[in-house]
C-alpha cells in the first residue's frame, strides 16, 4: 500500500465526505501511535499534522529507546518497569529501527552515586527489565574501564558498569507507525493546520475546519471524539481549540551536537553525569558519527523556535572534554546539530531535569482528549491508556467490545519481522550483484528496509537508478508522503545530521528524482534548495557566535 503525496491529495478530496470514529491531531510518534493502535482496533482514523510528520520533538531526541537509568533516582520505579518491557517488544516489532548498545557509565571519586550504589541499581534496572535485556550488566575496575576505552578520563575513576539498552531511527519509527496504520485504513495528512473548531449547543466539538498548506485548500474534518498529540504545541492547540484551557506544560529544550569517531572514538554509548545540576549527558555512537547530548533548560517560546545556541553548544564542548580531555573537541569538529522542545507536564518541580516524564491525559467535556508528557520509548503503551480512556468516556459498550482489541505488538512493517530481517542482511551482496550496485549500497537499504529493500531495488531499476540516496528519495516520495527535499535531507535520511557537507554532494541526483517525480518546475527546485539552505543556516548559526533567521 502506497502513502505518497498523490494519497495525500485523494484524502484530502474524501476526508470532508467521512465522519471518522476519531481524529488525531499531531503526527509525531504519540500520534502515530493512537492512530496505529486505534485502526487496528478496527477504528476509522484520520491524522493531521501541520508540519511534515515527526518534525517536532519526535525527530529531535537522543534517538535511544531506554528505560531511564537517572530515573531510578527520582524513585519512578514504574516508569523504568514500563519503558524496560516496551523496549522489549520494540525489539521485536520494528528490528530494522531500535537496535541494541551498550553503555558505559564511569564512576568517579566525589560523585553522587558510588560503586555499591551504582551496583544495586545495575541489578535493579535488569530486574525490573524482568531480564531480558541483550546482555546483564557487568562491573569493571579503573583499569578494566580504562583498557575498554582509553581516551576517558582517569583521574578519580573509581570503575564502570556497562548495561544495555538501545538506539533507534526516531523519524523514521514515527513514518512506519503511521504507515502500519495506514495499512489498517487510516488517513493521515501532513501539511494541514487546525484553524477553528465548530461546537454543538454543549459546547463539544463535531468538527475541526482545517487549511491544506500545500493547495491552500480548506476542508472539514467531522469526527466522534479527537485527541490531541500535538506535543509541545499543546498549549497553543488548547487556547485555540477551548475558551476555558488552562497551561499544563514546562517546555524543556534540548540540543544535541554530532562529532565524527574519529575525534571521540567509542564503540559504546558513555553515560556522562554533570553533578552540578544532576543531569546526565550521552555520547552515543551510530556508525562513523557520536551524538553528544542533550541539555535540559525551561523553553516557554514558541517550539517553532526553537535552535541551538552557542551556549548550548559551549556547555555540551564543556562536559565531552572533561570525560575526554584528549578529544579537545572544538565547534570546527561538530558536524551538525538539531535542537527540540520536550513536552514534559508541569508537576511544579524546582528543576526542569526533575520534571517527571509521566505522561498525562487530559479528558475534557468538549469531546476532545489532549495528552502530554511521555517517554518515546514507550510511546506504544500511552497510545493504549489514551484508548482506554476515549472508549471508556466517549464511546458506547457495545463500540467498546467491537473495538476492545488492538493489534500493536505485530511487526510495524510486516516485512521487516526479526526474521526476515536477518534474513535481508544475508542477502545484501546477492542484490549488489543481482542489481548492479556497490555492496555497501545494498548493505545500507537491508540495514535500514529490511526485507523491504528488494522492493526499493526493483522501483528503482525501472526507474534506471544507481545511487543510494536517490533510491531513497524514490521510496520516501512513494511510500513515505515526502514532497519536499528539505524533510527528506532531514528525517527520510541521516544525510544532514551525519555528512560534512549536509549531503550536498548527493543533492543533484535526489532532487532529479524529486523533479521527475512530483514534477517540480525549475522555479521550484530554487526554492525547495533555499529551505533546505536555510535550515543549516539557522540551526548552524552558532558557528559564526549567532543564529542567523
Amino acid at each position: 500500500m502506497t502513502f505518497s503525496f498523490s494519497d495525500r491529495q485523494q484524502f484530502i478530496r474524501e476526508i470532508p465526505e467521512e465522519h471518522f470514529d476519531l481524529c488525531v491531531i499531531g503526527g509525531g510518534i504519540t500520534g502515530a501511535g493512537v492512530a496505529r493502535d486505534a485502526a487496528s482496533r478496527g477504528m476509522k482514523v484520520c491524522v493531521i499534522e501541520q508540519g511534515d510528520f515527526a518534525s517536532g520533538t519526535s525527530s529531535r531526541s537522543s534517538k535511544l529507546i531506554h528505560g531511564g537509568i537517572r530515573y531510578l533516582e527520582n524513585l519512578e520505579f514504574a516508569l523504568v518497569f514500563e519503558a524496560l518491557n516496551e523496549r522489549h517488544v520494540l525489539f521485536q516489532i520494528a528490528p530494522h529501527l531500535v537496535h541494541p548498545l551498550t553503555f558505559l557509565l564511569p564512576v568517579y571519586a566525589g560523585g553522587r552515586v558510588g560503586m555499591f550504589k551504582m551496583g544495586l541499581g545495575m541489578w535493579l534496572y535488569d530486574a525490573l527489565a524482568l531480564f531480558h535485556a541483550p546482555k546483564f550488566h557487568e562491573r569493571l575496575t579503573s583499569e578494566g574501564t580504562l583498557k575498554k576505552l582509553s581516551s576517558l578520563q582517569g583521574k578519580g575513576l573509581k570503575g564502570s558498569y556497562l548495561y544495555s539498552d538501545a538506539y533507534m531511527d526516531d523519524d523514521r519509527l514515527v513514518l512506519e507507525t503511521l504507515r502500519s496504520a495506514r495499512s489498517h485504513g487510516a488517513k493521515a495528512v501532513n501539511y494541514s493546520r487546525v484553524l477553528s473548531a465548530e461546537k454543538d449547543s454543549e459546547g463539544k466539538i463535531r468538527s475541526l475546519d482545517v487549511e491544506d498548506l500545500k493547495g491552500g485548500v480548506k476542508f472539514k474534518i467531522k469526527a466522534q471524539h479527537f485527541v490531541s498529540t500535538t506535543g509541545p504545541w499543546t498549549d497553543l492547540v488548547g487556547d485555540k481549540l477551548l475558551n476555558d484551557w488552562k497551561k499544563l506544560l514546562r517546555p524543556s529544550k534540548g540540543i544535541h551536537l554530532v562529532i565524527h569517531q574519529s575525534k571521540l572514538p567509542t564503540v559504546d554509548a558513555v553515560v556522562m553525569a554533570t553533578d552540578n545540576d544532576k543531569r546526565i549527558i550521552f555520547a552515543i555512537p551510530r556508525g562513523e558519527i557520536v551524538i553528544v547530548g542533550t541539555t535540559d533548560t525551561d523553553y516557554p517560546e514558541n517550539p517553532e523556535t526553537v535552535k541551538s545556541e552557542p551556549a548550548d553548544v559551549d556547555y555540551l564542548i564543556k562536559i565531552v572534554n572533561s570525560y575526554f580531555p584528549g578529544a579537545a573537541i572544538q565547534k570546527s569538529d561538530i558536524i551538525s546539530s538539531y535542537a527540540g522542545v520536550r513536552p514534559l507536564v508541569d508537576d511544579g518541580s524546582q528543576s526542569e531535569s526533575k520534571t517527571s516524564r509521566e505522561h498525562v491525559i487530559k479528558h475534557t467535556e468538549h469531546n476532545i482528549t489532549f495528552v502530554a508528557g511521555g517517554k518515546y520509548t514507550t510511546y506504544r503503551r500511552m497510545a493504549r491508556d489514551i484508548l482506554e480512556v476515549i472508549l471508556k468516556e466517549e464511546f458506547s459498550v457495545e463500540d467498546r467490545i467491537k473495538y476492545a482489541r488492538n493489534q500493536t505488538r505485530e511487526a510495524i512493517n510486516p516485512q521487516v519481522t526479526p526474521e526476515m530481517w536477518s534474513v535481508a542482511m544475508g542477502q545484501a551482496s546477492v542484490w549488489a550483484r543481482d542489481f548492479g550496485i556497490t555492496e555497501s549500497h545494498a548493505l545500507s537499504l537491508a540495514t535500514r528496509h529490511g526485507y523491504e529493500a528488494l522492493g526499493i531495488l526493483q522501483s528503482a531499476e525501472k526507474e534506471g537508478l544507481k545511487e543510494l540516496w536517490a533510491m531513497e528519495a524514490l521510496h520516501a516520495i512513494k511510500h513515505t508522503m515526502c514532497f519536499h527535499l528539505r524533510d527528506f535531507m532531514l528525517r527520510r535520511t541521516p544525510l544532514y545530521l551525519t555528512q560534512d557537507d549536509h549531503g550536498y554532494s548527493v543533492l543533484e541526483s535526489v532532487v532529479g528524482v524529486f523533479q521527475k517525480e512530483l514534477g517540480w518546475t525549475a522555479t521550484q527546485v530554487k526554492e525547495e534548495k533555499e529551505m533546505y539552505e536555510k535550515h543549516i543556516k539557522t540551526e548552524m548559526g552558532w558557528k559564526n557566535g549567532s543564529s542567523s533567521q
